[in-house]
């Protein structure tokens, strides 16, 4: 079987971008993976996490000194992660202080998961479900 390397990134943008990457490290479990700092003190124009079961996100400043002209509202994003550690993930948010928006429950559909809040306001969910 090949491995394919994700072809499909969610975006988010973030007033604090550096603090928006150790959040997704330490809370969530994500590591950098590329990081390209902007002109400006703390400004992010284009970050890379990468999820250790799979694929990642990107992620950069509100304001950026280049590249888009208007990037996402902070906030404004919503990311399903798929993991087989749900239970392990929701203590780590939790401990780290996400925001619990659902918690963590089994599904009728045969998922385990929960959804969580980051700092800025981004809605992180993390299940056992694959798709169908």
């Amino acid at each position: 079987m090949t491995t394919l390397s994700p072809t499909c990134w969610p975006t988010l943008s973030y007033q604090d971008a550096p603090a928006a990457i150790r959040f997704l490290v330490e809370a969530f479990g994500f590591s950098e993976h590329l990081v390209v700092p902007g002109e400006a003190e703390g400004e992010v124009v284009h970050c890379e996490m990468v999820w250790p079961e799979g694929g990642g996100v990107m992620l950069g400043s509100t304001v950026r000194s280049v590249g888009e002209v208007e990037a996402t509202a902070a906030g404004a994003g919503s990311v399903y992660v798929v993991t087989d550690r749900p239970d392990e993930i929701h203590a780590r948010c939790m401990a780290r202080g996400a925001t619990e928006i659902r918690g963590l429950r089994d599904e009728d559909y045969g998922s385990r998961g929960f959804t969580v809040a980051d700092p800025e306001g981004n809605r992180w969910s993390f299940g056992t479900y694959r798709g169908a």
